[in-house]
């Protein structure tokens, strides 16, 4: 539970050194999938902003997807011109902080290369994990785009 709490508040510092209001919410029946995430907050599928770390060599590649999209590793690939591969449990929480089921977009131990789907930008607002599986928080997808500095792009399948 410690490395929990501390991955959650290196979210809510991140939150606060952006200047977004401290939104993050604990649910207890937890917040691993976008469908469960959905049922917790009470929002649609399309409102998660699901964060899928991909691998390029050493190199975190974090593609904020919305919950109902599936992301295209090789449009990704294709994107930043460089190839991406899916990234194992381990590596994830060695190289983010994070464990899979709980990865934010925001407080990683070194900062990714962000990719934003772009059909996010049409939804207001979205939810996204918080550092654990049971916390997310809510922001705007123009906010996110702020605060990972995260290219806009198609990256669905």
């Amino acid at each position: 539970m410690a490395e929990s709490n501390n991955s959650v508040e290196r979210v809510r510092a991140a939150l606060i050194s952006a200047g977004h209001e401290d939104t993050i919410a604990e649910f207890p029946d937890g917040t691993r999938t976008a469908a469960d995430a959905a049922d917790a907050v009470g929002c649609t599928v399309a409102q998660i902003a699901k964060s899928i770390v991909l691998r390029a060599g050493d190199q975190v590649v974090l593609v904020i997807a919305s919950g109902i999209n599936r992301v295209d590793v090789a449009k990704v690939s294709a994107l930043l011109g460089i190839p991406v591969k899916s990234a194992d449990a381990r590596w994830v929480r060695d190289t983010t902080g994070f464990a899979i089921g709980g990865v934010a977009p925001i407080g990683h131990l070194a900062p990714p290369r962000v990719l934003i789907d772009q059909d996010l930008m049409a939804l207001d607002p979205v939810w996204a994990a918080a550092g654990s599986p049971r916390h997310a928080f809510r922001t705007s997808a123009r906010e996110l785009a702020d605060m990972t500095a995260g290219a806009i792009a198609d990256i669905k399948e």
